[in-house]
């Protein structure tokens, strides 16, 4: 038996998310267009049988936030989730979009590196945060906000420090684990483009497997999963065989409200909201013993009817004008976010859901580190612990 964690880095909008999706077989991570539609460390959990010449293995992932300069407070603690998903693992995957033009030098990755930069750690990051210099006077290009923008005669002629594609490779240089590239939408290319990419980014880092894969269309995923296996360790599972990620149902519900407001929104919107789950009424247990299905007077027999799970979420956002795009006119919009989340949200919990939506701005919730802190399931879950341990204490006082 093997098992360990493999953690999936990239840029924004690489395929991360449907690549976990993918690999695990269920939704566990919302995706959409946009980029930075993860804001958390997510895990799926693979369970892999035994195979000729190789043992059952328990694959556990970790999609990461797409790696990009941070601007907000929102910012940095996702970045913060890259480097914590980095420093628990057995193997990392380096997902690259073969479809988006990568800013990459052709000379040794060593090589014209300023002092400065080796000398600088990125702000409030974690142990495994790698070398880069916060430059005031970059701005966010239109045209590609993925990459910053220079001043073509102040830039390096060598090598562009400010590149988030060499961000993304300060990290992978500082791994002291097998790293592999995976070239992610080869779907979307011409054949003959492959080649030259894989040997433009060999010419960065001494990668342990480079595989050619279509996320969407469940392409290479195979032998990926193989050579996976290959370089875990031996090990007894992580988790039991039948889970298939950590994260409990009301963030997971809470992302799937996310999901249709990145669909469904446009400009700024979709980054300045945030969802949490005020009211999660998860219907009591199904009798033992089953009544049996009414028969119908064309015959066969009636749909059972579901319970209800009730559901009642806060949208947060900044201003005044984002809330009322969010709620449209008549309520319309918010409406249409509702009915189709409803819907995801049915199909996750296999009950009939009843969701109710408030929005309410919070305004620069963005730069809060303390209601940041609030949107993590994790700290969520603690407080949710706290909240019932002094329940039972003052009930038990009461007596």
């Amino acid at each position: 038996m093997k098992s360990g964690f493999v953690s999936i880095l990239g840029r924004p909008n690489a395929g991360k998310s449907t690549l976990l999706n993918a690999l695990v077989g269920e939704k566990v991570a919302i995706v959409t267009s946009k980029p930075q539609t993860t804001r958390n460390r997510i895990t799926g959990v693979l369970e892999v049988p035994a195979r000729k010449r190789q043992p059952a293995a328990q694959i556990v992932f970790v999609d990461t936030p797409g790696v990009h300069k941070p601007g907000t407070q929102l910012d940095r603690r996702m970045m913060q989730e890259v480097y914590d998903a980095l420093e628990t693992r057995d193997v990392v995957i380096l997902l690259v979009d073969a479809s988006r033009e990568m800013q990459l030098a052709e000379d040794d990755p060593a090589a014209d590196m300023p002092a400065a930069i080796l000398g600088t750690q990125v702000p409030e990051a974690g142990p495994g945060a790698p070398a880069f210099i916060e430059n005031e006077g970059t701005e966010v290009s239109e045209s590609r906000p993925e990459a910053p923008s220079l001043d073509r005669e102040q830039a390096p002629r060598k090598r562009d420090w400010r590149s988030e594609d060499e961000f993304v490779l300060q990290l992978v240089r500082k791994l002291d684990c097998p790293v592999f590239l995976v070239i992610n939408k080869i779907d979307l290319i011409r054949r003959e483009e492959l080649l030259p990419l894989i040997e433009s980014l060999m010419k960065q880092f001494k990668f342990a497997e480079v595989l050619p894969i279509s996320a969407r269309k469940r392409d290479g995923l195979e032998a990926l999963i193989e050579k996976l296996v290959d370089y875990l360790p031996k090990g007894e599972r992580y988790f039991p065989p039948e889970q298939f990620t950590d994260q409990p149902e009301r963030f997971l519900v809470a992302e799937l409200i996310r999901e249709r407001i990145l669909m469904e929104t446009g400009e700024e919107v979709p980054y300045a909201a945030a969802v949490v789950i005020e009211k999660f009424e998860e219907p009591p247990p199904a009798p033992a013993k089953v009544k049996k299905p009414r028969p119908l007077k064309g015959g066969g027999f009636a749909e059972p009817v579901l319970p209800v799970t009730s559901i009642s979420a806060v949208i947060y956002c900044e201003r005044d004008g984002q809330k009322a795009i969010l709620i449209g006119k008549g309520g319309a919009k918010l409406k249409a976010i509702g009915t189709s989340a409803r819907k995801e949200i049915e199909s996750l919990l296999g009950t009939r859901v009843y969701l109710e939506l408030h929005v309410i701005v919070e305004p620069g919730w963005r730069e809060s580190r303390g209601f940041i802190d609030t949107l993590d399931w994790r700290k969520q879950l603690e407080d949710m612990a706290k909240r019932q341990a002094d329940e039972v204490g003052e009930n038990a006082g009461d007596e």
